[in-house]
């Protein structure tokens, strides 16, 4: 696969039935690996060995219910009281990231309320605070440590 813009790290990788999968330790069990499921296994690693984030408070395909419908964002990342603070959307390093995958993950945070969303192509990431008494947001030039999300503005 594809080395990316992200610490390296040697994920579990076996082949099954003529189908190659990764480990998601977050799942607790072999995905099919995409060229997406390459980005989401080597960003969710560097959120818990290079940002402090604890492997139990992210969690990976987490649905949601809007307008009717049933989604599921890649990844979200609680408190320790289970509360919301960050979601997650990835995308394979060949897709651009836009302004309609921007609208996703801003549709999805209608159901969440968070204060930080990212997305990451395993090329570029991009990461932005949002402030909803402002409503406003403002792009950030690093993705946060786990502790700077639990601050006392949050």
């Amino acid at each position: 696969m594809l080395s990316l813009n992200l610490p390296p790290y040697a994920p579990k990788v076996i082949e099954k039935n003529g189908k190659r999968l990764i480990f998601d330790p977050i799942r607790l069990k072999y995905i099919r690996l995409t060229p997406e499921e390459w980005v989401r296994q080597h960003f969710v690693h560097y959120l818990i060995n290079s940002k402090g984030y604890p492997a139990g408070f992210v969690g990976n395909e987490i649905t949601i219910h809007l307008n009717r419908t049933t989604k599921r964002c890649d990844t979200v990342v609680y408190n320790s009281f289970l509360k919301p603070l960050m979601i997650l959307e990835y995308k394979a390093p060949h897709v651009t990231i836009n302004q309609a995958v921007f609208e996703q993950i801003a549709r999805y945070n209608r159901v969440l309320q968070v204060r930080y969303l990212i997305v990451s192509n395993g090329l570029e990431h991009i990461c932005c605070k949002i402030d909803f008494e402002k409503q406003s947001y403002s792009f950030l030039s690093d993705i946060p440590h786990y502790t700077e999300l639990n601050s006392p503005d949050f």
